[in-house]
């Protein structure tokens, strides 16, 4: 299948000791969150999922509230450029960190963005065939490696002169899972690192509420 993630974090501090730490799960918060997130719409129950699959359909959004940190998983974050994302969305995350996280492997694209305090830092999109989308605010440490050319996307040098970059974008946004939720999907796995199995979410079919009303 791929990786694919089109998810948002919020982090009242450290996402990924928050995490690291195998919260409980608060079904009451999530509740509200979906709630506050997603006003217009029906939201249905339909089991649980978990943090290892955050691409749900359209006409789901999977979401966990665990104590300093909230994962959402829906299609709003699944953008090309993701400082344009809704204002509802990082006013959740508070004085906090709010992280976006996507990839998709069909079409090898990656983009993340991280705002702090309501404040966008730094933003990131880029795949082979749209090339760099967005590209706002510096470089975080993780990301020097991939743009200095330590990780290559192609074995030859012919092959390096006509991919646009010198890492595989996915590869970044494996990378990315690492340092920010402390996980990975693909590729080599740290066995010291979170099993995204362990993190429950929940699914909810998603559905515009009706206009009108039965007086």
């Amino acid at each position: 299948m791929g990786a694919k993630t089109w998810m948002l974090v919020l982090a009242d501090s450290n996402a990924r000791e928050a995490l690291a730490a195998k919260p409980q799960l608060d079904r009451e918060a999530t509740q509200e969150l979906a709630n506050i997130l997603f006003p217009d719409e029906k939201l249905q129950p339909i089991g649980d999922g978990d943090l290892a699959y955050t691409c749900p359909p359209d006409n789901e959004v999977h979401i966990g509230c665990f104590p300093r940190v909230a994962i959402v998983a829906a299609k709003e974050f699944g953008i090309d450029y993701p400082s344009k994302l809704p204002q509802r969305f990082i006013a959740a995350g508070g004085k906090g960190t709010v992280t976006l996280h996507a990839m998709h492997s069909v079409v090898d694209w990656f983009a993340y963005a991280i705002w702090v305090n309501g404040k966008l830092v730094r933003s990131l999109s880029l795949s082979p065939d749209s090339g760099i989308m967005e590209d706002i605010g510096q470089r975080l440490p993780f990301e020097e490696p991939y743009w200095s050319g330590e990780h290559p996307a192609v074995d030859s040098e012919d092959d390096e002169e006509a991919y646009p970059f010198p890492f595989h974008p996915l590869d970044l946004g494996e990378a990315a899972l690492k340092e920010q939720l402390g996980y990975q999907l693909e590729g080599y796995i740290d066995a010291s690192l979170l099993e995204p199995e362990s993190i429950p979410l929940v699914r909810y079919k998603r559905s515009r509420s009706p206009w009108w009303k039965f007086w």
